[in-house]
């Protein structure tokens, strides 16, 4: 586990320390209060996960708007 403040993580270093709290979780080796405070510190980076994620989406979104490309999610269907 880094020492680097959730915050300062990018998605893909908050998203490596996510699968490893999950992996500690499911081992089942860790006393009930490490459990807890491993869940918590999971919890944090998966809010820090999907709000890079909606940073990112926004982003893409903008993009589009500026090329007059459709805006939002299309239907698979169509692909």
């Amino acid at each position: 586990m880094t020492d680097k403040p959730i915050a300062e993580m990018s998605f893909e270093e908050a998203m490596a320390a996510l699968e490893g709290v999950v992996t500690q979780l499911e081992r089942g080796d860790v006393a009930l209060e490490q459990s807890i405070a491993l869940y918590e510190r999971g919890a944090k980076l998966k809010a820090h996960c999907a709000d890079k994620l909606r940073v990112a989406e926004e982003k893409v979104e903008m993009i589009r708007a500026q090329e007059g490309r459709a805006t939002g999610t299309a239907p698979a269907e169509g692909l």
